[in-house]
């Protein structure tokens, strides 16, 4: 192709300046996603990726909420269950103290000494369960109030139901082994409050579960929608940090280029000398 030499129009000027305007509005792109970390920071960079992580965004929010309530049941059931699991505890001992309370030949000062230790057992239990209290709210007390757990983001729950294990509710509050018959009746008594215990504990141990796995999903959902908004928008900086390179090179070219393009006009000027 002919040059073209003209002292009013450098088209050579012209075309160096586009390719530097060019360059340097790719450099500023690639700035500002090294600035930002993000590749779409609004949708005139990527209005699909923009709009599709918004709405992921969007579900992220609704099961971060989801993942709170379900932690927060979660420290509530454990509470409860912990506790529930000293009262087996203590009921064992007890039973080990009215075992041999039922001794043939125990005599009374043995017998008052179990009594005693027995009361004192169940003293404890009505402190664990007076204790197990979270957040105000106590499941394994008489008269306590189940629980909803929040579990989805449209509006399901999961249902806790409260399992009474004070010394009342497992009719342990006026066991005595005083008297060969007093310790027969505390036996059956006993064995009975373990059976009514465990099956209760059993319960809350079935609800704790529940709630531990549907907050364990959730959990990893919403690493799950933030791993993916991530693949929508966060920059590649390795990438970015290989082409700033480029392009700063690419800019030192371009205004050498521009440079040259705008002395041509001067050259001009042999041409009548």
């Amino acid at each position: 192709m002919a040059s073209y030499n003209s002292l009013n129009t450098n088209t050579s000027a012209m075309v160096a300046l586009q390719n530097l305007n060019a360059t340097n509005h790719a450099m500023d792109k690639t700035q500002a996603r090294i600035n930002t970390g993000l590749r779409v920071s609004g949708a005139a960079d990527d209005a699909s990726s923009y709009q599709i992580a918004n709405v992921m965004k969007g579900d992220r929010a609704g099961y971060e909420s989801v993942k709170i309530a379900l932690g927060l049941g979660v420290a509530m059931v454990n509470t409860a269950l912990k506790a529930a699991e000293g009262v087996s505890d203590l009921l064992i001992e007890m039973k080990a103290k009215v075992v041999q309370a039922n001794q043939s030949g125990l005599d009374n000062n043995s017998q008052s000494a179990l009594n005693n230790d027995i009361s004192n057992l169940a003293t404890q239990i009505s402190t664990i369960v007076q204790s197990a209290t979270f957040n105000g709210i106590n499941l394994i007390k008489s008269g306590g109030t189940s629980m909803t757990v929040l579990s989805t983001v449209n509006g399901s729950v999961i249902t806790v139901s409260a399992v009474a294990l004070d010394t009342t509710a497992l009719q342990i509050n006026t066991i005595t082994v005083i008297g060969s018959s007093g310790a027969a009746a505390a036996l059956s008594t006993i064995n009975s409050a373990i059976l009514t215990a465990s099956s209760r504990i059993a319960q809350l141990g079935s609800s704790s579960k529940a709630v531990e796995i549907q907050n364990e999903f959730v959990s990893r959902y919403v690493d799950i929608l933030t791993e993916g908004i991530g693949q929508l928008i966060d920059a590649d900086l390795a990438k970015e940090a290989a082409n700033q390179q480029a392009l700063q090179v690419k800019q030192q070219l371009g205004v050498q280029a521009l440079s040259i393009a705008n002395a041509r006009p001067q050259l001009l000027l042999n041409l009548f000398g």
